[in-house]
Protein backbone atom coordinates (compact mmCIF):
# COMPACT_ATOMS: atom_id res chain seq x y z
CA UNK A 1 0.00 0.00 0.00
CA UNK A 2 1.37 3.26 -1.38
CA UNK A 3 -1.40 5.80 -1.29
CA UNK A 4 -0.74 8.78 0.40
CA UNK A 5 -2.73 10.68 3.41
CA UNK A 6 -2.48 12.93 5.34
CA UNK A 7 -4.20 13.67 8.63
CA UNK A 8 -5.05 16.90 10.21
CA UNK A 9 -4.37 16.99 13.22
CA UNK A 10 -1.69 15.46 15.78
CA UNK A 11 -4.02 14.43 19.15
CA UNK A 12 -4.30 11.11 20.22
CA UNK A 13 -6.76 10.22 17.85
CA UNK A 14 -4.73 11.76 14.67
CA UNK A 15 -1.26 10.24 15.69
CA UNK A 16 -3.20 6.61 16.21
CA UNK A 17 -4.62 7.14 13.13
CA UNK A 18 -0.81 7.80 11.33
CA UNK A 19 0.92 5.49 13.24
CA UNK A 20 -1.50 2.56 12.31
CA UNK A 21 -1.78 3.55 8.69
CA UNK A 22 1.99 4.28 8.46
CA UNK A 23 3.00 0.61 10.02
CA UNK A 24 -0.01 -0.62 7.37
CA UNK A 25 2.48 0.79 4.37
CA UNK A 26 0.96 4.34 3.53
CA UNK A 27 2.80 7.26 2.79
CA UNK A 28 1.50 9.51 6.28
CA UNK A 29 2.31 13.03 6.81
CA UNK A 30 0.33 14.98 10.05
CA UNK A 31 -0.46 18.04 10.19
CA UNK A 32 -0.33 19.80 13.39
CA UNK A 33 1.25 23.35 14.60
CA UNK A 34 2.06 21.52 18.14
CA UNK A 35 0.94 17.52 17.98
CA UNK A 36 0.15 16.28 21.02
CA UNK A 37 -1.08 19.45 23.00
CA UNK A 38 -4.85 20.63 23.13
CA UNK A 39 -7.20 18.09 25.30
CA UNK A 40 -4.96 15.06 24.52
CA UNK A 41 -2.45 16.51 27.23
CA UNK A 42 -4.59 17.35 29.73
CA UNK A 43 -6.63 14.43 29.48
CA UNK A 44 -7.50 12.23 32.55
CA UNK A 45 -6.88 8.99 30.25
CA UNK A 46 -9.55 7.18 31.94
CA UNK A 47 -10.30 4.02 29.92
CA UNK A 48 -14.04 3.68 31.54
CA UNK A 49 -17.00 2.93 29.12
CA UNK A 50 -18.88 0.82 31.53
CA UNK A 51 -18.78 3.41 34.64
CA UNK A 52 -19.57 6.42 31.75
CA UNK A 53 -22.51 4.14 30.69
CA UNK A 54 -26.14 6.08 30.31
CA UNK A 55 -29.53 4.80 29.48
CA UNK A 56 -30.37 5.91 26.09
CA UNK A 57 -26.42 6.06 25.27
CA UNK A 58 -26.19 1.90 23.94
CA UNK A 59 -24.02 2.86 20.57
CA UNK A 60 -21.94 4.55 22.89
CA UNK A 61 -21.37 2.62 25.23
CA UNK A 62 -21.21 -0.77 22.67
CA UNK A 63 -18.12 1.51 20.83
CA UNK A 64 -16.48 2.16 23.95
CA UNK A 65 -16.55 -1.40 25.15
CA UNK A 66 -15.06 -2.78 21.86
CA UNK A 67 -11.96 -0.16 22.01
CA UNK A 68 -11.45 -1.08 25.64
CA UNK A 69 -11.06 -4.86 24.45
CA UNK A 70 -8.10 -3.78 21.56
CA UNK A 71 -6.39 -1.81 24.43
CA UNK A 72 -3.71 -4.45 25.90
CA UNK A 73 -3.06 -5.43 22.47
CA UNK A 74 -2.86 -2.02 20.85
CA UNK A 75 -0.61 -1.42 23.93
CA UNK A 76 1.55 -3.98 23.56
CA UNK A 77 2.03 -3.19 20.02
CA UNK A 78 2.73 0.42 20.72
CA UNK A 79 5.20 -0.63 23.50
CA UNK A 80 6.69 -3.03 20.80
CA UNK A 81 6.99 -0.55 18.07
CA UNK A 82 7.91 2.64 20.06
CA UNK A 83 10.37 1.27 22.70
CA UNK A 84 8.78 2.78 25.85
CA UNK A 85 6.18 2.26 27.55
CA UNK A 86 2.45 3.84 26.72
CA UNK A 87 1.24 3.60 30.58
CA UNK A 88 -1.64 1.58 30.42
CA UNK A 89 -2.68 1.42 34.17
CA UNK A 90 -5.02 -1.85 34.71
CA UNK A 91 -6.36 -2.20 38.21
CA UNK A 92 -9.86 -1.08 37.40
CA UNK A 93 -12.33 1.60 38.81
CA UNK A 94 -14.86 2.53 41.44
CA UNK A 95 -17.79 4.61 41.08
CA UNK A 96 -18.55 6.39 44.58
CA UNK A 97 -21.28 8.59 45.99
CA UNK A 98 -21.55 10.65 49.04
CA UNK A 99 -25.21 11.28 49.50
CA UNK A 100 -28.13 9.50 49.44
CA UNK A 101 -29.14 10.56 45.57
CA UNK A 102 -25.95 9.90 44.34
CA UNK A 103 -25.97 6.07 45.51
CA UNK A 104 -29.64 6.01 44.22
CA UNK A 105 -27.90 7.35 41.04
CA UNK A 106 -25.15 4.64 41.75
CA UNK A 107 -27.40 1.50 42.28
CA UNK A 108 -29.68 2.43 39.13
CA UNK A 109 -26.20 2.61 37.39
CA UNK A 110 -25.52 -1.11 38.62
CA UNK A 111 -29.05 -2.58 37.54
CA UNK A 112 -28.34 -1.24 34.02
CA UNK A 113 -25.19 -2.64 33.84
CA UNK A 114 -26.31 -6.25 34.87
CA UNK A 115 -29.16 -6.29 32.18
CA UNK A 116 -26.44 -5.60 29.86
CA UNK A 117 -24.25 -8.21 31.19
CA UNK A 118 -21.27 -5.74 32.27
CA UNK A 119 -19.70 -7.06 35.80
CA UNK A 120 -20.02 -4.58 38.14
CA UNK A 121 -20.03 -5.05 42.07
CA UNK A 122 -22.01 -3.22 45.00
CA UNK A 123 -19.81 -2.21 47.91
CA UNK A 124 -20.63 -0.33 50.93
CA UNK A 125 -18.90 2.84 52.35
CA UNK A 126 -16.59 0.37 54.57
CA UNK A 127 -15.95 -2.01 51.72
CA UNK A 128 -14.97 1.08 49.15
CA UNK A 129 -12.42 1.70 51.99
CA UNK A 130 -11.02 -1.49 52.48
CA UNK A 131 -10.25 -1.26 48.55
CA UNK A 132 -9.26 2.47 48.87
CA UNK A 133 -8.12 3.53 52.38
CA UNK A 134 -7.55 7.10 51.40
CA UNK A 135 -11.30 7.09 50.60
CA UNK A 136 -12.87 8.98 53.75
CA UNK A 137 -16.02 8.56 55.52
CA UNK A 138 -18.27 10.75 53.65
CA UNK A 139 -17.95 7.68 51.17
CA UNK A 140 -21.19 5.84 51.81
CA UNK A 141 -21.61 3.30 48.81
CA UNK A 142 -20.10 2.79 45.12
CA UNK A 143 -19.33 0.28 42.48
CA UNK A 144 -16.33 -1.73 41.96
CA UNK A 145 -15.68 -1.80 37.81
CA UNK A 146 -12.54 -4.11 37.22
CA UNK A 147 -12.77 -4.41 33.94
CA UNK A 148 -12.86 -0.26 33.57
CA UNK A 149 -8.95 0.84 32.97
CA UNK A 150 -6.58 4.38 32.54
CA UNK A 151 -3.27 5.21 30.57
CA UNK A 152 -0.94 7.81 31.66
CA UNK A 153 -2.06 10.12 28.68
CA UNK A 154 1.48 11.86 28.49
CA UNK A 155 3.18 8.36 28.27
CA UNK A 156 0.90 7.60 25.57
CA UNK A 157 1.31 10.38 23.74
CA UNK A 158 5.00 9.83 23.33
CA UNK A 159 5.13 6.47 22.75
CA UNK A 160 2.64 6.99 19.80
CA UNK A 161 5.41 10.19 18.55
CA UNK A 162 7.89 7.34 19.18
CA UNK A 163 6.09 4.68 17.14
CA UNK A 164 4.91 7.56 14.17
CA UNK A 165 8.92 8.35 13.90
CA UNK A 166 9.78 4.74 13.31
CA UNK A 167 7.09 4.61 10.78
CA UNK A 168 8.10 7.15 8.78
CA UNK A 169 5.22 9.64 9.27
CA UNK A 170 6.37 12.98 8.59
CA UNK A 171 4.90 16.16 10.41
CA UNK A 172 4.27 19.22 9.46
CA UNK A 173 4.46 22.29 11.86
CA UNK A 174 2.13 24.46 10.18
CA UNK A 175 -2.30 25.28 11.45
CA UNK A 176 -4.53 23.85 8.80
CA UNK A 177 -6.83 26.55 7.47
CA UNK A 178 -9.38 24.09 5.49
CA UNK A 179 -9.48 20.28 4.40
CA UNK A 180 -10.60 18.82 0.90
CA UNK A 181 -11.02 15.88 -0.48
CA UNK A 182 -6.99 15.23 -1.43
CA UNK A 183 -5.74 18.38 -0.29
CA UNK A 184 -5.28 20.89 2.65
CA UNK A 185 -4.79 23.87 2.64
CA UNK A 186 -2.61 25.25 5.27
CA UNK A 187 -1.61 29.12 6.97
CA UNK A 188 1.10 29.69 5.55
CA UNK A 189 -0.86 29.76 2.13
CA UNK A 190 0.68 26.35 0.54
CA UNK A 191 -1.37 23.43 -0.33
CA UNK A 192 -0.71 19.75 0.48
CA UNK A 193 -1.77 16.93 -2.17
CA UNK A 194 -3.09 13.55 -0.99
CA UNK A 195 -5.31 10.57 -1.91
CA UNK A 196 -7.11 10.69 1.38
CA UNK A 197 -7.16 13.64 3.69
CA UNK A 198 -8.24 12.48 7.52
CA UNK A 199 -9.78 15.25 9.53
CA UNK A 200 -8.85 14.56 13.22
CA UNK A 201 -8.63 17.64 14.67
CA UNK A 202 -10.82 17.69 17.41
CA UNK A 203 -12.88 20.49 18.69
CA UNK A 204 -11.08 22.48 15.68
CA UNK A 205 -12.33 20.37 13.27
CA UNK A 206 -15.53 22.21 12.26
CA UNK A 207 -13.98 25.04 11.54
CA UNK A 208 -11.68 23.47 8.84
CA UNK A 209 -14.64 21.59 6.64
CA UNK A 210 -18.04 23.25 6.13
CA UNK A 211 -19.90 20.06 6.04
CA UNK A 212 -19.35 19.30 10.23
CA UNK A 213 -20.57 23.07 11.35
CA UNK A 214 -22.83 22.73 14.08
CA UNK A 215 -22.20 18.91 14.20
CA UNK A 216 -18.43 19.38 16.47
CA UNK A 217 -18.55 22.24 19.24
CA UNK A 218 -15.88 23.33 21.64
CA UNK A 219 -16.54 21.54 25.66
CA UNK A 220 -13.87 23.07 28.08
CA UNK A 221 -13.00 20.47 31.26
CA UNK A 222 -10.41 22.07 33.59
CA UNK A 223 -8.13 19.17 35.41
CA UNK A 224 -5.67 19.79 38.50
CA UNK A 225 -2.46 17.47 38.92
CA UNK A 226 -1.47 17.01 42.06
CA UNK A 227 1.47 15.18 44.01
CA UNK A 228 1.61 13.31 46.76
CA UNK A 229 3.42 14.81 50.05
CA UNK A 230 5.23 13.18 53.14
CA UNK A 231 2.53 12.29 56.20
CA UNK A 232 -0.58 12.20 53.67
CA UNK A 233 -2.08 8.60 53.00
CA UNK A 234 -1.19 7.53 49.47
CA UNK A 235 -3.28 8.52 46.44
CA UNK A 236 -5.85 5.55 45.54
CA UNK A 237 -4.48 2.72 43.12
CA UNK A 238 -7.13 2.71 41.00
CA UNK A 239 -9.31 5.19 38.98
CA UNK A 240 -11.93 6.64 41.45
CA UNK A 241 -15.25 8.17 39.87
CA UNK A 242 -17.09 10.45 42.18
CA UNK A 243 -20.78 12.04 42.94
CA UNK A 244 -20.72 14.56 44.91
CA UNK A 245 -24.05 15.97 45.46
CA UNK A 246 -24.94 15.28 41.81
CA UNK A 247 -21.45 16.95 40.28
CA UNK A 248 -18.86 14.49 38.74
CA UNK A 249 -15.39 14.39 39.62
CA UNK A 250 -12.56 11.75 39.25
CA UNK A 251 -9.52 10.80 40.18
CA UNK A 252 -7.10 8.93 37.93
CA UNK A 253 -3.81 7.73 39.65
CA UNK A 254 -0.53 8.32 38.02
CA UNK A 255 3.28 6.90 38.42
CA UNK A 256 5.22 8.25 41.50
CA UNK A 257 2.22 8.66 43.61
CA UNK A 258 1.18 11.60 40.94
CA UNK A 259 -2.84 12.23 40.86
CA UNK A 260 -5.08 13.67 37.97
CA UNK A 261 -7.89 15.38 39.62
CA UNK A 262 -10.87 16.50 36.76
CA UNK A 263 -13.38 17.56 35.40
CA UNK A 264 -15.48 20.39 35.34
CA UNK A 265 -17.53 20.80 32.43
CA UNK A 266 -18.55 24.24 30.31
CA UNK A 267 -19.91 25.19 27.48
CA UNK A 268 -17.44 28.25 26.79
CA UNK A 269 -16.44 28.43 22.97
CA UNK A 270 -12.78 27.68 22.67
CA UNK A 271 -11.23 29.56 26.08
CA UNK A 272 -9.24 27.39 27.51
CA UNK A 273 -8.28 29.82 31.18
CA UNK A 274 -8.34 28.12 34.53
CA UNK A 275 -10.52 29.96 36.11
CA UNK A 276 -10.29 29.82 40.08
CA UNK A 277 -14.37 28.91 40.62
CA UNK A 278 -13.24 25.69 38.95
CA UNK A 279 -10.16 24.90 40.83
CA UNK A 280 -11.88 25.49 44.03
CA UNK A 281 -14.44 23.23 43.24
CA UNK A 282 -12.77 20.22 41.93
CA UNK A 283 -10.49 20.75 45.52
CA UNK A 284 -13.70 20.78 47.61
CA UNK A 285 -15.54 17.89 46.13
CA UNK A 286 -12.18 15.68 45.76
CA UNK A 287 -11.92 16.61 49.86
CA UNK A 288 -14.98 15.00 50.30
CA UNK A 289 -14.24 12.16 48.91
CA UNK A 290 -10.53 11.82 49.54
CA UNK A 291 -9.47 14.39 52.65
CA UNK A 292 -6.13 13.49 52.64
CA UNK A 293 -5.49 15.42 49.41
CA UNK A 294 -5.84 19.09 51.39
CA UNK A 295 -2.65 18.18 52.15
CA UNK A 296 -1.05 17.01 47.86
CA UNK A 297 1.17 19.34 46.27
CA UNK A 298 -0.57 21.24 43.66
CA UNK A 299 1.65 21.45 40.55
CA UNK A 300 -0.27 21.87 37.81
CA UNK A 301 -3.88 23.55 36.59
CA UNK A 302 -4.90 23.15 32.95
CA UNK A 303 -7.98 23.32 30.34
CA UNK A 304 -8.53 21.72 27.53
CA UNK A 305 -11.51 21.32 24.68
CA UNK A 306 -13.01 18.54 24.35
CA UNK A 307 -14.65 17.76 20.75
CA UNK A 308 -18.55 17.67 21.80
CA UNK A 309 -20.83 16.04 19.38
CA UNK A 310 -24.61 16.25 18.87
CA UNK A 311 -24.79 12.48 20.48
CA UNK A 312 -21.90 11.84 22.53
CA UNK A 313 -20.50 9.07 19.56
CA UNK A 314 -17.77 10.46 17.05
CA UNK A 315 -18.12 11.48 13.48
CA UNK A 316 -16.09 8.52 12.22
CA UNK A 317 -16.23 7.76 8.22
CA UNK A 318 -16.17 9.51 4.93
CA UNK A 319 -17.31 12.91 4.17
CA UNK A 320 -17.17 13.10 0.61
CA UNK A 321 -14.56 10.59 -1.96
CA UNK A 322 -11.24 11.54 -0.72
CA UNK A 323 -11.82 12.66 3.09
CA UNK A 324 -12.37 10.89 5.67
CA UNK A 325 -13.42 12.50 9.28
CA UNK A 326 -12.71 11.26 12.67
CA UNK A 327 -13.41 13.86 15.23
CA UNK A 328 -16.38 14.51 18.08
CA UNK A 329 -14.74 11.65 20.35
CA UNK A 330 -15.49 14.51 23.54
CA UNK A 331 -14.77 12.85 26.83
CA UNK A 332 -13.33 9.15 24.94
CA UNK A 333 -10.85 10.08 22.72
CA UNK A 334 -7.84 8.25 24.65
CA UNK A 335 -10.38 5.43 25.05
CA UNK A 336 -12.00 5.19 21.41
CA UNK A 337 -7.87 5.72 19.94
CA UNK A 338 -7.40 1.70 19.02
CA UNK A 339 -10.81 1.32 17.25
CA UNK A 340 -11.02 4.75 15.41
CA UNK A 341 -7.38 3.84 14.19
CA UNK A 342 -8.65 0.58 12.97
CA UNK A 343 -11.82 2.21 11.37
CA UNK A 344 -9.75 4.70 9.30
CA UNK A 345 -7.23 2.25 8.47
CA UNK A 346 -9.99 -0.27 7.48
CA UNK A 347 -11.96 2.32 5.43
CA UNK A 348 -8.42 3.27 3.67
CA UNK A 349 -7.98 -0.23 2.76
CA UNK A 350 -11.63 -0.81 1.72
CA UNK A 351 -12.39 -3.04 4.23
CA UNK A 352 -15.50 -3.75 6.65
CA UNK A 353 -15.70 -1.86 9.66
CA UNK A 354 -16.03 -3.45 12.88
CA UNK A 355 -20.15 -3.41 13.79
CA UNK A 356 -19.71 -0.88 16.61
CA UNK A 357 -18.09 1.78 14.22
CA UNK A 358 -21.24 1.79 12.12
CA UNK A 359 -23.48 3.96 14.25
CA UNK A 360 -20.89 6.90 14.12
CA UNK A 361 -21.25 7.05 10.39
CA UNK A 362 -21.43 11.22 9.87
CA UNK A 363 -24.60 10.30 7.79
CA UNK A 364 -26.43 10.35 10.28
CA UNK A 365 -26.43 13.75 11.14
CA UNK A 366 -28.14 14.48 7.76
Amino acid sequence: MSKAVVVVGGGVIGLSIAWRAAAAGFRVRVVDPAPGSGSSWVAGGMLAPVTEAWPGEEDVLALGAASLRRWPEFAARLQAEAGRDPGLHTAGTLAVGVDAADRDELARLAEYLTSLGREVHQLTGRELRGLEPSLGPAVRGGLNVPGDLSVDNRLFLAALRAACAANGVEFIAVAAAETLPGKVLLDNGSILDSEVTVLAAGAWSARLHPGLAGLIRPVKGEILRLRHRRGALPPPTRTVRGSVRGKPIYLVPRPDNGLVLGATQYEAGFDTDVVAGGVRDLLLHAEELMPSIAEYALVETAAGLRPGSMDNLPLLGWLEPGLLVAAGHHRNGVLLAPVTAEVVLDLLADKEITPEAKAADPGRSR
